[in-house]
């Protein structure tokens, strides 16, 4: 845990009590503030209780009392409209902050010779900060990772020297910290996503572009180039502090690109390495390309040489639920994608393996399969699950062969027994649903776990996973 002592002897109001709240209301009250939190919902202020924290009912509170409202990012600041906590906050003249605003905060205030590095981005997010991570601990750096990859940043071991704190954040944690001030931030990409709490797409990408803003003049900025929006926010770079660009498909003069699944890293024009990419199970499909660019030049800012890192990307094992490689049955290969939740994500693993037998459905978002017409040569048979099974019948016609399963459990069944019986070149049992669970489970990790218990327990499988 960070001890946030900044607001020592001075009263705060968190509101949230999720892990970030809870988190947070401990760092402040180990710092020597006195906390009190506030959840909307009662299962949230009964965590809170439970915790040992004071609970007070926020809507009745002098919010002059307050030095500081710290809001979980999940809590609306400006979209569709400011929560009511934030409406009382700005009334009163107080300001209104994030856990990572506190992080940033401490960080400045303890003084100590450690380096932090952000991500962000629409897409692969997760995937590039856990790969970076990977990278500079097999590089022997000492790392500690959190944000929004699910564990809170001021749960993360206190500030120390030589330590690099690897950090994923969404725009709504960058909306809440105005003190953001990384060694080296990336921004990954940008699709319409969250405009409802941003108001536009404009808006969203503004957001985004602040992981830049207070880039000191050692800091490093790497950005994707490979959409409009990130594009123009790459025009816009001239800070003091080091430029990379990532592409895929085409060259850059300074950063690195990817195609054929060989990264290039270059430098005014000149190449100065390459890495390899091939065989690595955890990289397959472009997109994963960008995320090893990206990676990779983050760890490059922090002074890992190139031979070190070809070694830390061949022993990167991936995240759970994103394009998972989990066993393999003879020469059928088992994929976990649970996490694509949309037809944009499944297309990425559809565009990644060949001879597919795709388990998809779910409760299907505006468009159902819209867009993923091109994937449909690579796609031996799709079993329909869910809620969406018979939409996504009718969208799928005669273009792909499908057959109605129901259920997760049914469709691994019959994926397995066709795939096995398979003419072709590894034959891979993809559950990549391009739709949300709820119909069925209660979130994508849910059935994401439950994919893996089911191809675990059948005959002759080995797993992959560890």
């Amino acid at each position: 845990m960070i001890p946030v002592t900044i607001f020592a002897g001075r009263k705060l109001a968190v509101v949230g009590a999720g892990l970030s709240g809870l988190a947070t209301a401990r760092a402040l009250q180990a710092g020597g503030a006195d906390v009190v939190v506030w959840d909307d919902k009662e299962a949230g202020r009964a965590q809170a209780a439970e915790a040992g924290f004071p609970v007070e009912d926020l809507g009745q509170a002098d919010f002059g009392a307050f030095a500081a409202l710290v809001l979980a990012p999940g809590i609306p600041l400006t979209h569709p409209e400011p929560h009511w906590s934030v409406k009382k906050a700005r009334a009163a003249g107080i300001e209104v902050i994030g856990d990572v605003e506190l992080f940033f905060r401490a960080r400045a205030a303890a003084g100590a010779g450690c380096k932090v590095i952000v991500i962000t981005g629409t897409n692969g997010k997760s995937t590039t900060t856990a790969l970076t991570a990977h990278l500079l601990e097999s590089a022997g750096r000492d790392v500690a990772l959190g944000g929004n990859i699910g564990n809170a940043v001021l749960n993360l071991a206190p500030f120390a020297p030589g330590m690099i704190y690897v950090l994923e954040l969404s725009s709504y944690q960058i909306d809440l910290t105005p003190s953001l001030k990384p060694d080296a931030a990336a921004l990954l990409n940008i699709t319409p996503d969250h405009l409802d709490r941003h108001g536009s797409l404009a808006g969203y990408a503004s957001v985004k572009a602040r992981v830049f803003a207070q880039l000191g003049a050692d800091g490093t900025a790497v950005i994707g180039i490979d959409d409009a929006p990130c594009r123009a926010i790459a025009e816009t770079l001239d800070g003091p502090y080091a430029v990379k660009h990532v592409a895929i498909g085409r060259t850059v003069r300074n950063g690195v690109w990817a195609a054929d699944a060989t990264l290039f890293e270059t430098d005014d024009g000149n190449e100065v390495a390459r890495v390899d990419l091939t065989g690595i199970g955890s990289l397959r499909g472009a997109h994963n390309w960008q995320t090893a660019a990206t990676a990779y030049a983050l760890a490059r800012s922090q002074g890992v040489d190139a031979p070190a890192l070809r070694e830390g990307l061949r022993s990167f094992g991936g995240l759970a639920h994103r394009m998972e490689q989990v066993a393999r049955a003879g020469k059928v290969l088992f994929v976990n994608d649970s996490k694509a939740t949309n037809a944009d994500a499944a297309g990425k693993a559809l565009g990644s393996f060949d001879n597919i037998y795709w388990i998809v459905g779910g409760v299907a978002k505006d468009g159902g399969l819209g867009g993923l017409e091109p994937f449909y040569p690579r796609i031996a048979r799709a079993y329909l699950i869910g809620e969406a099974a018979e939409a996504f019948a009718d969208q799928l016609g005669d273009a792909v062969p499908h057959t109605a399963c129901g259920t997760l459990a049914r469709a691994v069944e019959q994926a397995a027994e066709d795939a096995s019986r398979s003419g072709g070149d590894e034959p891979v049992v993809l559950l990549s649903p391009a739709c949300a669970s709820f119909d069925q489970y209660a979130n994508f990790v849910e059935r994401g776990d439950a994919f893996r218990k089911l191809v675990m327990q059948r005959n002759g499988v080995t797993s992959l996973t560890g």
